[in-house]
């Protein structure tokens, strides 16, 4: 089992693996990607660097933490689970650990899909677990393609056997009931009705959306935590609601900024080595 789990690459989850590691916690870091670092061509305002370009400062610092036998992986976490502390699940693994640091950022897929916001929380859903058991027995919807998609989807069979799959025109390769025609709109009166494809119209109870990967606010539906209106997490001395989940960087609000974020692991880092000193 693991002293932490950093769910986030970048810099408030290195700078806070190499606070823990220096500690003497075992630690492991998954990141799916660069996050935004990745189109910032070119950083020009972090202290003792003139100019350099993001990919390759987001590499440093993974390189960084790995000469320090920090593992870092490039998997995708699909969900947290509570239970005799926590498991994180991945696209390739489980695994376990007493605390988890969620330093996703805010980066979110957005879909401009008509009706979609009109119908949240009246049969559009973006949390299986929370609101999978409203509609079992019923004509459920889920749109998505990814490894996300597929954890949502395995939740939701629990509930019903009338599942479609809506990939909004895009191929995945599964034995359920797929609908692969680009989403036109979600229709309804005072509850989600059909969903509106290019061809045909299909009638659902209800909406399920999991598009891309999961970030901070899904951990969050799924666990409990709050969030603000923004879909900020809201923390107390960077710990969550739930005992053992902290959070840090964009994911938190406040100044967007690298520095700030490298700032949020260093501190993410004590509070977590104080809570498990305490355990």
């Amino acid at each position: 089992m693991f002293d932490s789990v950093i769910i986030g690459s970048g810099p408030c989850g290195i700078s806070a693996a190499i606070y823990l590691k220096r500690f003497g916690f075992n630690v492991l870091v998954i990141g799916k990607d660069y996050g935004t670092l990745s189109i910032n061509t070119l950083i020009e305002n972090y202290y003792g660097i003139e100019s350099i370009n993001g990919i390759d400062l987001i590499k440093k610092g993974i390189n960084q933490a790995k000469n320090l036998g920090i593992n870092v992986l490039t998997e995708e976490v699909v969900k947290i689970e509570m239970g005799n502390g926590f498991t994180v699940s991945t696209n390739k693994n489980v695994y376990a650990c007493k605390t988890v640091l969620i330093a996703t950022g805010m980066k979110r897929t957005t879909l401009k899909i008509e009706g979609l916001k009109d119908f949240e929380g009246r049969g559009v859903s973006y949390c299986a677990v929370c609101d999978g058991f409203l509609y079992r027995k019923k004509r459920i919807g889920i749109l998505g393609t990814g490894e996300y998609m597929k954890s949502e989807l395995e939740v939701l069979k629990r509930f019903s056997n009338d599942i479609t799959v809506f990939t909004n025109g895009e191929d995945v390769d599964l034995d359920e009931n797929v609908v692969c025609e680009k989403i036109i709109k979600i229709e309804g009166e005072n509850h989600l009705e059909s969903v509106v494809c290019e061809n045909n119209t299909y009638d659902i109870d209800c909406l399920f959306v999991a598009v891309g990967v999961a970030n901070g606010s899904s951990f969050a539906r799924h666990l409990g935590i709050l969030m603000d209106d923004k879909e900020h997490l809201i923390v107390d001395n960077y710990m969550t609601n739930i005992p053992g989940i902290f959070a840090g960087g964009d994911i938190i609000g406040g100044i967007k900024q690298i520095i700030t974020a490298a700032s949020d692991g260093c501190s993410c880092a004590y509070k977590i080595k104080d809570y498990l000193k305490e355990k």
